[in-house]
């Protein structure tokens, strides 16, 4: 009680501006507004909220803390505790911390009512000793023997069966007890000779302790020494900007497509969803195989498309001709808008939405509890922290100049020394991995952050225009031309408009992509582009008004070739039909085995009929050797190319719940109502009446208020808004009338109006 008093003491001395910060650091004490400095001090500490708050701590002010708690610790039975004051608590650390650092980790301590002071001494909030993420004493005691690389090289000479031992340990806990531990056991046993080569420590002869260097490395985690009190210095590798923004670009073309390739091949054939809700092994195979893009990428850039909504599960439409009746993940129809936007636009959709992204995609393929490899899209890769860690390695990145780039081990160290609760979140896989995935989204370029990125990553509203405009000027400006080789290869020296981009894609596959991208003309890719309609002369004024070097003629015979040939076949609906001027090559398909299947059957020299589907008619035409046409009741050829399945997004039941943190003039207006209560809760009352409902209660009530206005004496009102919420507060009645109240807040000045019926007390005030 004496601490909570002392603590709501030294609260109610802090400035407004001060007590703002405070509930800015610690949202969760302002949740239901206190009704005064006392119950702001219980709240301030509860474990729950101390340990909550001590998550943003670093290894210095764990320093402090534990300094607190072990001179706390260290009086004897009976004995007057004698707090530290900032002069000694200075003096025991001073040979490890500077004083510019010293005091602004204390500061930080106090913003957060972690620690609070009265007179020079420093009190500790009790709970949070126990938000140490270490033993007691680890700031103070002397490091390992062994160090990093020595550590490694021990493990490496363990046996299995010591290397076993060991990694119990490191994941069950320091200290194991063993009678192996005491002097004359035989060397040869394991705990012997881990004891010998200093991979553990001899606490009794019953006790054994993991060194802490020695922990970290089974376990992933990045060294870090509690004894180091200032942070680490990572080596810093620098590169031009120019330079950065040109491989994070690099890197946004080849997403870009490799998005496209993935969209357009789940359109053309939707990938059955697991049960479960996630995309199974054989399925990304085949995925990976149709687009040529590796099955770690592929995975990411499905959790990226899914995140936009450009790709959903559910059952698509047209429904694929499977027999199955679950669900699908196939693109929506917002993929048609993404695909038709400037780059730079949908580059910043996918970024943001991995910025987002409340799950781990580089864990695709990993093991699960069960032993099963974990499913992209699936619901295994949810981790509630995975925004906040990520966060927190860009912006670790942001705060060094632009072009530098740090390694994911020096990131991971530095992390782990400014958050050492939450250590094990950045593991030299785990930095690695969200490295990796933020160049393959083009935020990185060389390791360091692009220009865009940085962008992106500020907190202005204006952040995501910005992101936008710097990788519009980072992207290269897209190209109307096209070089046409001899080896019917044409050359697209970078990206192309997009109506060029969409008609070279019609009459030429691609060979390679990447800053150049290589398409080849061929049979196949002309008659694509001459059963979408397009001309002979149409293709032939493509290239001409195009293609920066000269039209070979093999392009042209090729052009020509095959324009001759197609369409001499009209196909159409009867179910369907086939007709050609030249009654002979008619002939010559109903003479074909193909007739038989398709139950073709003449019925005029240059017309026949069949009872199969046109576009069953087309290939299976295509397949004996003959090139049709598809064409409509006009005879106009149709562009009968599959358009791609699509997937209605299903509208969500209720929007989810994100978050926001209060603005600073609310925690002010937070502030001025916990002054008020405090207020009310210190007030000397003279003559009061209370309210029973009765009339005679509420008439006692009337005249009090009266007497107050007419003599200018304050009253402590006990008053129940329109919520349910009762609060004490001070005010100085003006008037009372017409059901309401008007009186002056005197922590505010301003004048509050307060219904009559809503006033359960008053008390005049000494």
């Amino acid at each position: 009680m004496i601490a909570t008093d002392s603590l709501a003491d030294w609260l109610g001395a802090r400035t407004d501006a001060q007590l703002v910060k405070l509930l800015q650091l610690r949202p969760d004490l302002a949740v239901p507004l206190p009704a005064s400095m006392s119950v702001l001090a219980v709240r301030a500490q509860q474990r729950a909220s101390v340990l909550r708050a001590a998550d943003e701590l670093d290894t210095l002010e764990f320093a402090i803390i534990e300094a607190l708690t072990a001179n706390e610790d260290a009086r004897t039975i009976g004995a007057e505790l004698t707090p530290l004051t900032r002069t000694t608590l200075h003096a025991r650390l001073k040979d490890r911390v500077t004083k510019t650092a010293f005091t602004a980790a204390l500061a930080r301590l106090l913003d957060r009512a972690l620690v609070w002071q009265v007179g020079d001494d420093l009190h500790l909030t009790p709970s949070a000793a126990e938000a140490l993420p270490w033993p007691l004493g680890a700031t103070t005691a002397l490091p390992d023997a062994l160090t990093e690389p020595e550590a490694n090289a021990a493990l490496a000479q363990a046996s299995p069966a010591e290397r076993a031992l060991l990694e119990k340990l490191a994941t069950t806990g320091p200290r194991g007890r063993t009678r192996d531990a005491a002097p004359g056991t035989a060397p040869e046993r394991p705990v012997p000779r881990l004891l010998a080569a200093r991979l553990l420590h001899r606490i009794d002869d019953e006790t054994v302790e993991l060194p802490v260097t020695v922990g970290q490395l089974l376990r992933g985690e990045p060294v870090t020494d509690p004894h180091a009190l200032a942070p680490p210095k990572p080596a810093l590798t620098k590169h031009t900007p120019a330079e950065v923004n040109a491989v994070g670009a690099g890197e946004v073309g080849e997403l870009l497509r490799d998005c496209t390739d993935l969209l357009d091949a789940l359109g053309k054939l939707p990938a059955p969803a697991l049960r479960a809700g996630g995309l199974g092994v054989r399925e990304l195979r085949r995925l990976t195989k149709q687009t040529g893009i590796d099955e770690q990428r592929t995975g990411l850039l499905l959790e990226l498309l899914a995140a936009a909504k450009l790709v959903e599960k559910g059952m698509p439409e047209p429904q694929p001709d499977l027999d199955s009746t679950d669900d699908f993940w196939a693109p929506t129809p917002a993929a048609d808008a993404w695909l038709d936007a400037p780059p730079a636009t949908r580059w910043v959709m996918l970024a943001q939405a991995w910025l987002d992204l409340d799950r781990m995609p580089w864990m695709i393929g990993l093991r699960d509890a069960a032993d099963k490899p974990i499913a992209a899209l699936s619901a295994e890769l949810r981790i509630p922290h995975a925004v906040r860690d990520r966060q927190a390695i860009l912006r670790l990145l942001a705060e060094y100049p632009t072009g530098t780039a740090v390694t994911a081990r020096d990131l991971g160290k530095l992390l782990a020394w400014r958050m050492p609760r939450r250590r094990r979140h950045f593991r030299l896989d785990a930095v690695t991995a969200t490295l990796a995935e933020a160049a393959a989204v083009g935020l990185l370029g060389r390791g360091a952050l692009d220009s865009a990125a940085r962008a992106l990553l500020h907190a202005a509203a204006t952040s995501v225009a910005d992101a936008e405009a710097e990788m519009a000027a980072a992207l290269p400006e897209p190209v109307d031309h096209v070089l046409v080789q001899a080896d019917l290869t044409v050359i697209a020296p970078g990206p192309l408009v997009p109506e060029l981009r969409g008609r070279i894609a019609l009459v030429a596959d691609v060979e390679s992509a990447g800053a150049a991208t290589v398409y080849r003309v061929g049979d196949a890719s002309v008659r694509r582009a001459l059963d979408a309609g397009l001309t002979a002369a149409e293709l032939h004024a493509l290239f001409a008004n195009h293609s920066r070097t000269p039209v070979p003629q093999s392009l042209t015979y090729l052009i020509d070739d095959v324009a001759r040939r197609h369409g001499q076949l009209r196909a159409g609906v009867a179910q369907s039909f086939l007709r050609s001027d030249d009654p002979a090559l008619l002939a010559q398909v109903l003479a074909a085995p193909v007739a038989e299947t398709l139950a073709l059957r003449a019925i005029a020299p240059t017309v026949a009929i069949a009872l199969a589907p046109l576009a069953e008619m087309l290939d299976q035409l295509r397949a004996a050797g003959f090139a049709p046409a598809g064409e409509d009741s006009a005879g106009t050829i149709v562009d009968l190319r599959p358009r791609g399945a699509r997937i209605a997004v299903r509208p969500l039941a209720r929007k989810p719940y994100r978050p926001s943190s209060p603005s600073e003039d609310q925690l002010s207006a937070l502030v001025t109502e916990l002054r008020a209560g405090e207020r009310a809760a210190g007030a000397r009352t003279g003559r009061s009446v209370r309210t029973d409902g009765t009339r005679t209660g509420t008439a006692a009530t009337l005249a009090l208020l009266q007497l107050a206005a007419r003599v200018g004496r304050p009253v402590n009102i006990g008053y129940v808004d329109a919520q349910g919420v009762a609060s004490q507060r001070v005010v100085e009645p003006l008037r009372v009338g017409n059901g309401q109240l008007d009186a002056v807040d005197p922590v505010s000045g301003a004048t509050r109006h307060f219904t009559l019926h809503r006033i359960a007390s008053v008390a005049l005030l000494d």
